[in-house]
């Protein structure tokens, strides 16, 4: 992840934190609601709810997004590592390659002396 993504990322978490308090600030204001003496107010407590399920929905899509993201965090993906890996195991190939040749060659030589 490079740093401007990490900072977006950190930001709408920082949002998401921010949604966190106001549907707790919501649902202590209908749980007041319903202690009132006189009664709780349809309309204060209907607002609350449809805000805090809003709030709920918001927070819900953001975090999916977030986690979504962290998993398709690819750390080589910018990283000449494969390369670099694919290079190393051609070159084992190769010195594996001229070892059996000079063992070709050694016989070659061995059966020249011979003759």
């Amino acid at each position: 992840m490079d740093s401007q993504s990490q900072n977006a990322s950190l930001q709408r978490l920082q949002n998401v934190e921010k949604r966190i308090v106001r549907v707790l600030e919501l649902a202590g204001g209908v749980m007041e609601e319903f202690s009132n003496p006189s009664g709780p107010r349809k309309e204060l407590v209907n607002n609350h709810c449809s805000e805090f399920m809003q709030l709920i929905k918001d927070i819900q899509v953001t975090l999916r997004e977030e986690i979504k993201s962290a998993c398709e965090y690819r750390p080589f993906e910018k990283c000449d590592y494969i390369a670099r890996i694919s290079n190393e195991i051609c070159c084992k190939k190769v010195e594996y390659v001229l070892e059996k040749l000079d063992g070709m060659k050694e016989a070659i030589d061995g059966y020249h002396r011979a003759t």
